[in-house]
């Protein structure tokens, strides 16, 4: 009896060891994307931008955009001058009203006009022709300097401003400490972030222009999230 005892309690261990090791690879295999942590963070940011109900960024505005760029928690590097830093996405809005895959983009330098002694916002860039789109996708563009950029009108009352009609290529807005506001984003620099691209589609020398202007690229499924996020918030172009 206590032979088999003890021969129970060794199965019972072997089983719990068998276990213990099986469940960390779970958790290898079905790691998470890479990337995907940032396009959660740019879903979070839209909803919450778009979603205020008197501040928000004006229906208007999205429904004539071609393309949307999401850039949540942007570092200011120095208090009242200096750098910046933040890592995000860009995405196109096709001839139909459909969304492209999203290309990741970095945002470098540059002078943000935020409230004194704000150090971190989520920033959103609107853009209202498809070239301004076009010149990321082919590499580093400045703004300010290779495509003209304003701060954007917000919440209901900009809804029938002729500031919409502005020539502005790029209007921008920041949202920080619970406040939204357009805000001047000139002199800082949008690169294309090819390493993050790579690693998100898992494919090797991926280009920005392949992602968003081809229709061949495979992309994981939060991808569609995106999406579906995009399109609650624009309606289908006119």
């Amino acid at each position: 009896m206590k032979s088999y005892k003890i021969k129970k309690m060794l199965i019972i261990a072997g089983f719990l060891v068998l276990l213990i090791s099986f469940v960390p690879a779970r958790v290898t295999t079905e790691e998470t994307t890479p990337g995907a942590e940032r396009v959660e963070k740019a879903i979070q940011v839209l909803h919450e931008m778009v979603d205020l109900p008197e501040e928000g960024l004006p229906s208007k505005l999205l429904e004539k955009c071609h393309g949307i760029a999401v850039i949540p928690g942007v570092i200011k590097a120095a208090y009242g001058f200096g750098g910046q830093y933040g890592r995000g996405l860009i995405v196109v809005r096709k001839e139909d009203g459909t969304w492209t895959n999203p290309a990741f983009i970095s945002l470098i330098g540059g002078s943000l006009g935020w409230q004194i002694g704000v150090q971190k916002a989520d920033i959103v860039l609107v853009f209202k022709t498809g070239k301004s789109v076009a010149n990321i996708a082919e590499g580093k563009v400045t703004l300010g300097a290779d495509v003209s950029v304003s701060a954007g009108p917000v919440g209901r009352s900009a809804e029938a401003s002729t500031d919409l009609d502005m020539e502005a290529e790029i209007y921008s807005y920041s949202k920080s400490k619970g406040l939204f506001a357009g805000v001047s984003i000139k002199g800082a620099s949008i690169q294309i972030d090819n390493d993050a691209n790579q690693a998100f589609y898992n494919k090797q020398n991926i280009s920005a222009r392949a992602i968003l202007y081809g229709d061949e690229i495979q992309a994981p499924p939060i991808v569609e999230d995106l999406r579906a996020a995009l399109k609650k918030r624009t309606s289908p172009r006119i």
